[in-house]
């Protein structure tokens, strides 16, 4: 109960949560954005998955353009430059990754790290969000699960040999997210969503994501805590 009570505490029309959300509202658009381009770039390096890559690829898209209708519905104007450098270094792993056709290093990036990062963060904030944003937010969470799913079915039949790259691309990446967090916690908290429930969701999402593809329970553990290095 203290989630609805925490809803209707909320004045989603006050400056202080309008301010806070044209830079929540802009890392939601700039990282589906981001996403798009990322499926789009894998079609490249995975001519074979080619189709399955762009169908997710416009899926982000129609996703992005939902959220851009969330800012508009509260009459708010995305801090887009804000959102750009929150996901800059996530950005430029990916890119030097995909330079070097290193695909396993991108799926971890995109298909495993942001997708349970973006999973994690609609999952605590449906529940504290407008009508509808609650609504567009609950639909996008549904495909966000196939979008990860395919990451972990491609590191998953190529396990053995994508091991040693997967642990190498975790610890570059992983300690990321962390930074991420406490950079975002103010406004997050704003919105009525708490960085340690953003915390403990994404190291389930993620968790369960590295023991899907083949990781034992030991390695698992031991893979999550290197984000702590961040913490």
């Amino acid at each position: 109960m203290p989630q609805l009570e925490a809803t209707a505490a909320i004045d989603f029309h006050s400056e202080t949560y309008k301010d806070a959300y044209s830079r929540i509202n802009a890392i939601v658009i700039e990282g589906e954005q981001e996403a798009n381009e990322n499926y789009i770039k894998l079609a490249e390096l995975l001519p074979e998955s080619k189709d399955q890559l762009l169908s997710l690829a416009k899926m982000e898209n129609r996703h992005k353009k939902g959220f851009e209708a969330c800012g508009r519905n509260l009459s708010v104007t995305p801090d887009m430059e804000f959102a750009r450098q929150f996901f800059s270094q996530l950005h430029k792993n990916f890119q030097d990754a995909a330079a070097q056709n290193q695909v396993v290093t991108c799926l971890l990036i995109q298909s495993l790290i942001i997708e349970c990062f973006a999973i994690a963060a609609y999952n605590i904030y449906i529940p504290v969000a407008d009508d509808f944003a609650r609504k567009i937010t609950e639909g996008v969470v549904k495909d966000e699960y196939s979008h990860l799913n395919f990451g972990e079915e491609w590191l998953k039949a190529n396990f053995e040999a994508s091991k040693e790259e997967l642990e190498a691309a975790n610890r570059q990446n992983l300690p990321i997210v962390w930074k991420m967090l406490n950079q975002v916690e103010a406004d997050a908290r704003v919105l009525g969503m708490e960085k340690e429930a953003l915390i403990e969701d994404f190291m389930i999402q993620y968790g369960e994501a590295l023991s899907h593809i083949g990781f034992s329970n030991r390695d698992v553990m031991r893979l999550s805590a290197m984000g702590l290095t961040a913490a």
